[in-house]
């Protein structure tokens, strides 16, 4: 057995506001739910990107009906979402027009590009062709 795909992914951010509203108007990812102070989830396709803080998901679960372990980690992470090239042209328009710094954009020698920035948390952010991947 392996596992057939990626559900979620995480990243963690103390200012939930920010990257709430980076996500949502920036990117414009779908809220899915979140609890004030403690974690934002975001609609990506068919997976989802959870944004928790760390300073809250660090204690264990306050009620027994939930018993999630606790999450934690600190410092910057990486998510890289799928484009196509014409997407990531329009992305990186977007990015500019919104104030956003490009901090990186190439071509992978096996083909495909990608484009970097941050999100308010110093989250690398990435666009790719999925055939950097061979997918």
């Amino acid at each position: 057995m392996k596992p057939s795909a990626i559900l979620e992914t995480v990243l963690y951010a103390d200012d939930l506001p920010a990257v709430e509203a980076f996500y949502s108007s920036v990117l414009g990812l779908e809220v899915y739910a979140k609890a004030n102070g403690r974690q934002v989830f975001f609609r990506c396709g068919g997976q989802m990107l959870l944004i928790f803080n760390p300073n809250e998901t660090e204690k264990p679960a306050t009620t027994p009906t939930l018993p999630v372990p606790t999450h934690g980690a600190r410092g910057r992470g990486h998510v890289c979402f799928a484009a196509t090239g014409d997407e990531i042209d329009a992305w990186r328009a977007k990015l500019v027009q919104n104030g956003i710094v490009i901090e990186s954009e190439f071509e992978w020698p096996g083909g495909g590009r990608s484009l970097y920035f941050r999100d308010p948390a110093g989250n690398s952010i990435e666009f790719a062709e999925p055939r950097i991947w061979k997918l």
